[in-house]
């Protein structure tokens, strides 16, 4: 039967039926893997908003720099600035949607509504976002951020 209240003990479905928890040295080791599971989605955003920055700091450079003599306006998608952004805006669009499935994922797994995979994550949430993201004022950026957890 599935929960639909908190509960707390060692037997959990997570996720789909093949991760059934019944006793506990299967429920600390997946509690553990949730924990760093919601780390590494931390960390994950972090790569993701240095590189919007990187890319959008050198596309800031690159279209401070004159266009040489052979460039012709009427061809603006192959000017060195337009070009060059187009793989960072790839990179982060592709680390956007990983982080999202993951966010999404770690959700899921909470809403078991085992209140110990319910701190796991948090917990892993916080532990990240203290490890990667929490000491170069990157919160000062408005990031479009999928999950409402970060």
């Amino acid at each position: 039967m599935m929960h639909m209240t908190f509960y707390w003990g060692k037997s959990a479905t997570i996720l789909f039926d093949g991760w059934r928890t019944s006793t506990w040295l299967d429920y600390l080791p997946s509690l553990v893997a949730l924990l760093l599971a919601a780390a590494f989605y931390q960390y994950l955003e972090a790569l993701r908003v240095r590189t919007k920055l990187i890319a959008q700091g050198a596309a800031k450079q690159a279209s401070s720099i004159p266009p040489p003599a052979s460039f012709n306006p009427r061809t603006p998608l192959l000017a060195p600035a337009v070009a060059g952004r187009w793989p960072a805006r790839v990179a982060v669009a592709a680390m956007f949607g990983v982080n999202s499935a993951l966010g999404y994922l770690l959700m899921l797994s909470v809403m078991s509504f085992n209140g110990g995979v319910f701190i796991a994550v948090v917990v892993g949430l916080a532990l990240g976002y203290l490890a990667f993201r929490s000491d170069d004022g990157e919160d000062l950026v408005v990031v479009d951020d999928p999950c409402a957890c970060s």
